[in-house]
């Protein structure tokens, strides 16, 4: 059973619809099987007024079937690219700023890798959104995390951008994740990822950095270091 902290209703509506008919009614069969008596068939039609806990569990069994679902520290040499789905484990400290429709930055550090999480802030579960007639906002593609970024830069320099020798994206991200304050929630979480590679920080230290956006994150069943 999973503490979930933040799930994107979004993501799983759009996955979960695009499920053949057939499959989805194995999966969402097998998604009920009692472990307790494993090996037990359960056959019944997909509900369509399924909850969403039980339709990411449905999502999640799919990708995990059709996709070759990767870990958020696999190199350089496995090709991953815009498309590739990971799974993690990390103390994940989190960026918000209280705004109900805006961004949410959940980032944390495993060995030599940097993951950061970029999603709307009204899938963090038990979070009171704006109303669904206002409207809502998508924040979880990199033009969020561009924006998120320079704000992030102007603050600093009060007002005006910052400018940093042997910039881009990923050094910007770096500097940012390295900045967040607060206690680190040990998560488990299920990706998809916009953008990854590798930068050297001031120090010489090289680090691999993974952006993607979450499908869900929750609190780990297990402590760090197993």
């Amino acid at each position: 059973m999973r503490y979930y902290l933040y799930v994107s209703e979004a993501k799983v509506e759009m996955l979960h619809a695009q499920i053949p008919q057939k499959l989805l009614s194995r999966l969402t069969a097998e998604a009920k099987v009692d472990l307790k008596v494993a090996g037990v068939s359960v056959q019944r039609p997909a509900r369509q007024d399924a909850g969403l806990y039980e339709r990411l569990d449905v999502v999640e069994g799919f990708l995990e079937r059709e996709y070759d679902v990767g870990w958020m520290a696999s190199g350089a040499e496995e090709e991953s690219g815009p498309g590739f789905w990971f799974r993690g484990e990390a103390g994940l400290r989190v960026s918000w700023d209280g705004v109900s429709e805006g961004p949410v930055l959940m980032s944390g550090a495993a060995g030599d890798t940097l993951v950061a999480l970029m999603g709307s802030a009204h899938h963090l579960v038990g979070h009171s959104a704006a109303a669904p007639e206002l409207g809502r906002v998508g924040h979880s593609w990199l033009p969020a995390l561009y924006r998120l970024l320079r704000d992030a830069s102007r603050a600093e320099g009060a007002g005006e951008p910052v400018a940093r020798p042997g910039g881009g994206v990923l050094h910007e991200v770096v500097e940012v994740c390295d900045r967040l304050a607060g206690p680190a929630m040990w998560c488990e979480f299920l990706a998809r990822e916009l953008l990854r590679g590798s930068v050297t920080d001031g120090a010489g230290v090289r680090r691999e950095v993974v952006i993607g956006t979450p499908l869900y994150v929750a609190l780990s069943e297990e402590r760090p270091g197993g």
